[in-house]
């Protein structure tokens, strides 16, 4: 793998990202979709309704800045993963389903090169997402009337962008799965396992230690062992990257 070889390779997964839908439809559900839901269970908080506000739980219903952005961070934890599963599948699992996968043993780039440029491209996109879903869920507040945030709000929104980038991070097994499955849909089912398991253990209350839903308890709350937690979490992301990379280096046409 030489710079020159990356170079190149990330120039063209950019140019496929930019032209493609994928990744600007599933973007515009997050950043479009988080807001909605956040400014929607918002002002469900000040409707008054007990029913509501017991559901809702007693940050998030106390309104205002505190609950919207609650709401944000849990919001953003799941739909974060969905949607970098869905980037990742798309990126790593199209050329088996298109079928361009042929072609890229004929490219004077390694294929090492290329999953390693998909992984750049993919972060740098995880990076807008993240700046643009902490822009519109602050603006959305200030429309929605919550008035300019405070100093202890913005320390809060900051952890949003956070949340997105390591939420994403923390989906690149993903990748791997798409490409010994040689499909989206492997990569789609793998997405579906990281977000329910990820859930599930929350729930139970053994979620600090599992990889997927570290970054999202410890935005929630970030005094307690979150910051280890996700900290050593990050070793999974970066197993799976070289797997990843591995795997593609050693692809054959013939299996």
């Amino acid at each position: 793998m030489n710079a020159r070889g990356l170079a190149a390779a990330t120039s063209v997964e950019l140019r496929k990202t930019v032209r493609s839908r994928v990744p600007l439809v599933t973007a515009l559900i997050v950043v479009v979709g988080v807001a909605a839901i956040c400014l929607s269970t918002a002002v469900a908080a000040t409707s008054g309704s007990a029913e509501i506000v017991a559901k809702l739980g007693p940050i998030v219903a106390a309104g205002g800045w505190a609950g919207y952005l609650s709401a944000a961070l849990q919001v953003i934890g799941a739909g974060a993963a969905g949607a970098s599963g869905i980037l990742l599948s798309w990126s790593f699992g199209r050329e088996f389903g298109e079928g361009t996968i042929t072609g890229l043993f004929a490219l004077p780039v390694t294929r090492a090169e290329i999953a390693a440029a998909k992984f750049a491209v993919y972060v740098a996109w995880s990076v807008v997402i993240a700046l643009a879903v902490t822009i519109v869920i602050l603006g959305g507040g200030v429309a929605a009337g919550f008035g300019w945030p405070s100093a202890a709000d913005l320390s809060v929104a900051l952890r949003l962008p956070a949340l997105v980038v390591l939420t994403a991070l923390m989906a690149l097994p993903v990748a791997w799965v798409a490409t010994v499955s040689r499909g989206l849909l492997g990569g789609i089912a793998a997405t579906i396992l990281l977000v329910v398991s990820a859930q599930v253990l929350v729930f139970s209350g053994s979620g600090p230690w599992f990889p997927p839903a570290a970054p999202a308890l410890w935005a929630l709350h970030p005094d307690g062992t979150g910051g280890i937690a996700v900290a050593v979490g990050l070793l999974l992301p970066a197993v799976f990257a070289v797997l990843t990379v591995v795997a593609w280096r050693r692809l054959q046409l013939d299996r």
